[in-house]
């Protein structure tokens, strides 16, 4: 890994900073900046992008902030500051589009299940209440996805580390709860296996956003192979 690159040594202070600053001064941002389900009051686009910089807990940023540092420091080596960054940018807000699109997809599902019962949309909507637990299990599912928002930069990590699985693929990585070193082109894809596995079923530990993470994955998927491609120069 080496010496921290420019790029990187940014984002983990800007991450740093915003999770340090708001508790010290007891201000609450996540109305503002975390990602809301597209018909919550809090919802706004620009949260694609700041969610990103926002964690709930300090294991939850020290994990990503380590990955963006391990996983990412030889790509901005190869790559430079801008490109990685655009890279890092477009792999989270990827993750933010399909993780939305996944929620909506299913608040819907539901939504049309409850319609077809005879209440109205509206009705439903104003049920939406996140302190209240519904013994209906759609609505649950609804009031959970319309109420929960989602923060960190899990799915920009994600998309990093399938970069960096694609360029070092050989590279031996572990778990802490596996520590049996396993080459990154067989680790990376068990790990986004895993992920969707757990988005669909509902044996998920914790309040996790799997499908931001493979939504992350694929678009860093995607622009890799683009680049490679078309062989575009580092830059």
């Amino acid at each position: 890994m080496g010496k921290i690159t420019e790029g990187i040594k940014q984002l983990i202070i800007i991450n740093i900073i915003l999770f340090i600053v708001p508790q010290y001064l007891n201000i609450d941002l996540t109305n503002i900046l975390a990602l809301h389900f597209p018909e919550n009051e809090h919802f706004g686009i620009w949260q694609y992008v700041t969610s990103m910089f926002m964690h709930g807990s300090f294991s939850h940023i020290l994990f990503n902030m380590y990955g963006l540092y391990a996983f990412g420091t030889p790509l901005e080596q190869i790559w430079g500051k801008n490109k990685f960054l655009f890279f890092y940018f477009s792999a989270g807000i990827g993750a933010g589009l399909i993780y939305t699109l996944v929620n909506y997809y299913q608040f819907n599902e539901a939504l049309e299940t409850l319609v077809n019962t005879g209440i109205s949309k509206s009705e439903i909507l104003e049920l939406m209440n996140p302190s209240k637990m519904y013994s209906n299990e759609n609505l649950q599912t609804m009031n959970q996805l319309y109420n929960t928002p989602a923060v960190g930069a899990s799915g920009a990590v994600y998309g990093v580390l399938v970069a960096f699985g694609i360029y070092f693929k050989d590279a031996k990585l572990a778990l802490l709860f596996f520590p049996v070193p396993i080459a990154a082109k067989y680790f990376i894809p068990i790990m986004i296996l895993g992920d969707l596995f757990f988005g669909v079923t509902k044996y998920s530990i914790g309040n996790i956003a799997h499908f931001a993470h493979i939504g992350g994955a694929v678009v860093g998927f995607i622009i890799i192979w683009y680049w490679k491609k078309k062989q575009f120069k580092t830059s």
